[in-house]
């Protein structure tokens, strides 16, 4: 990289999400976050993972959705390891975390490398919410859309 042409996002993400001493544990109670681009709405419930905790903590996100496939994924400046769960093959309404890339992941049908009848994501992804929402209404999304994640306070 030449200097004084742009900041790699590797730099912006340089913070600790983990800066709220009330989330310095695991996650008490249901929480849920309501995921937003253009007219859709997906709310989802976060699940009891270290993932979760980190990208609650961080919240609320904003990104740019970039569309692979079935699955739109977006950057978020979380930083968390592969959990043990961690899945190649997933569910349309799970929300999942690329470890590697710090991104949120959401497949709502087949991607390039998906055999028939499969969510296959480019690596194993730490799942860390679930939807019961219509995951499908994200095929109108296109890439450069932008996109948010709040917390849904009660």
């Amino acid at each position: 990289m030449v200097w004084g042409t742009g900041m790699p996002t590797n730099i912006l993400r340089q913070r600790s999400v983990l800066t709220k001493p009330h989330d310095a544990g695991r996650l008490t109670g249901p929480r849920d976050v309501v995921i937003e681009t253009g007219q859709i709405k997906l709310r989802a419930r976060l699940a009891d993972t270290l993932t979760a905790m980190r990208i609650w903590s961080a919240l609320p996100l904003f990104s740019t959705v970039e569309v692979w496939g079935a699955c739109i994924h977006f950057e978020v400046p979380v930083h968390t390891g592969r959990e043990r769960t961690a899945r190649l093959n997933v569910s349309p309404g799970d929300i999942c975390f690329w470890s590697e890339d710090d991104r949120v992941i959401i497949g709502f049908g087949p991607t390039p490398i998906s055999k028939p009848n499969e969510i296959r994501l480019m690596r194993p992804c730490n799942i860390w919410a679930t939807t019961n929402d219509d995951v499908t209404a994200l095929r109108a999304v296109q890439g450069g859309d932008k996109i948010t994640m709040a917390a849904v306070r009660s």
